[in-house]
């Protein structure tokens, strides 16, 4: 049985296609610069690539362009999209509405669209990929969507409200709804198998950090707290974005530079976090590099990184009353060993001690923790796409 995943953004489509016998990827491929010129990269998992320039003024043809891809172009990997089973979407915002993945229905639709405004750069781009894959393949194909945050939907009203006036939760459902929940879920699984114990006896956290981060607890088995709240934008500092921050520091600036509410939305999520403290890039491999190199404004952007990571860690072994374990994962969790070392450094009360030589493996999942170590800590490299197909095969089943 097959499983088609899509993740779309306003203007790309990053697509797997998974043998769910075996769970293994058939092939992968990303569709770029929808809306304008149109390319697709397509590579089969024995190594043929297929890539083209091609006109994809909506999704609609970028979805065309996956099936010439995949039945046609010289990485063909099946010979007709009626060997796939179904079609996963992932869908960033679901709101207090969604509590579970489920299968595409009208109404669906129209209630991940209602949500768009809690995601305006995601939740619009996904449901344009629902009805582009209903315009290419009809009702043939049985479609699901897996929501970063229902995996989220579990925590109490203690740790989700904001202390703001009851009246905005009531009107306009203000609160913390979290993100990357497909992925929390997945590692912290995995953690548990990897323990060789019932998830419902472990406390975990999960740091999922890449350009976009969040900090998961997960007690009982399900998500007690996160760090992303309202919108992907809270936490701790990203590749361009903030995280939390006195709202007073924003009027002031808003207040001295006139500036209205979109852009002061546009300068936390796209010009501050590494980037706008080091002044050097986003991306957390440069900015090392020239925090190695002496710039202190890089160096000061690492700290400052690094500090509210573990302010995060230390709140939920506090919140909790304990930790079993820990787990680093996606783009830099998975590969920036020095994080992990200078963050696993700050935690000897707790009993953490590492295997630097462990640590320094690569594109592996791994146990870093010594073996005296009183906390288990782990690599694992995420895999939403599994855990979305998974999801998928159980609701057509």
């Amino acid at each position: 049985m097959k499983i088609f995943v899509v993740n779309a953004g306003s203007s790309s489509l990053k697509y797997q296609l998974i043998d769910m016998e075996t769970e293994t990827v058939l092939a992968k491929g990303l569709c770029e610069r929808i809306g304008t010129s149109g390319a697709i990269t397509h590579k089969a998992a024995d190594g043929r690539v297929y890539t083209a320039d091609t006109p994809m003024p909506t999704h609609t043809e970028a979805f065309e362009a996956v099936v010439y891809a995949m039945t046609e172009s010289p990485a063909k990997v099946i010979d007709s999209f009626d060997e796939i089973s179904a079609i996963g979407h992932r869908i960033v915002q679901g709101g207090a509405v969604f509590s579970g993945s489920c299968l595409v229905t009208p109404k669906v639709i129209e209630q991940i669209e209602e949500l768009g405004a809690m995601a305006p750069l995601h939740n619009p781009a996904h449901v344009l990929a629902i009805r582009a894959c209903i315009k290419t393949f009809g009702e043939k194909i049985p479609q699901a969507v897996v929501f970063d945050t229902s995996f989220h939907q579990t925590m109490e009203p203690k740790v989700y409200m904001y202390a703001l006036p009851y009246e905005y939760y009531e009107k306009y459902g203000i609160r913390k709804y979290g993100a990357h929940g497909t992925s929390h879920r997945f590692v912290s699984h995995r953690v548990a198998d990897l323990e060789g114990k019932d998830i419902k006896d472990l406390k975990i956290i999960v740091c999922h950090i890449g350009n976009g981060a969040s900090i998961t607890a997960v007690k009982d088995g399900v998500c007690f707290d996160t760090s992303m709240g309202f919108t992907p934008l809270d936490g701790f500092m990203m590749g361009t974005r903030s995280g939390t921050i006195d709202p007073s520091a924003l009027t002031y600036i808003a207040e001295k530079e006139s500036m209205n509410a979109a852009a002061v939305n546009e300068m936390c999520n796209h010009r501050s976090g590494m980037l706008g403290i080091s002044g050097v890039s986003n991306d957390n491999r440069d900015v090392c590099k020239a925090a190695d190199e002496g710039n202190e404004r890089a160096k000061l952007a690492v700290d400052m990184q690094r500090y509210q990571i573990l302010k995060f860690v230390g709140s939920y072994v506090a919140a909790m009353n304990g930790v079993d374990a820990i787990a680093f994962t996606a783009g830099i969790g998975e590969n920036d060993a020095d994080l992990r070392s200078n963050v696993c450094a700050n935690l000897t009360y707790l009993g953490v001690t590492i295997d630097e030589e462990k640590n320094h493996i690569r594109g592996e999942e791994v146990k870093i923790s010594g073996s005296d170590s009183k906390v288990s800590v782990y690599v694992i490299p995420t895999n939403e796409e599994l855990a979305i197909a998974r999801d998928t095969l159980a609701l057509i089943s």
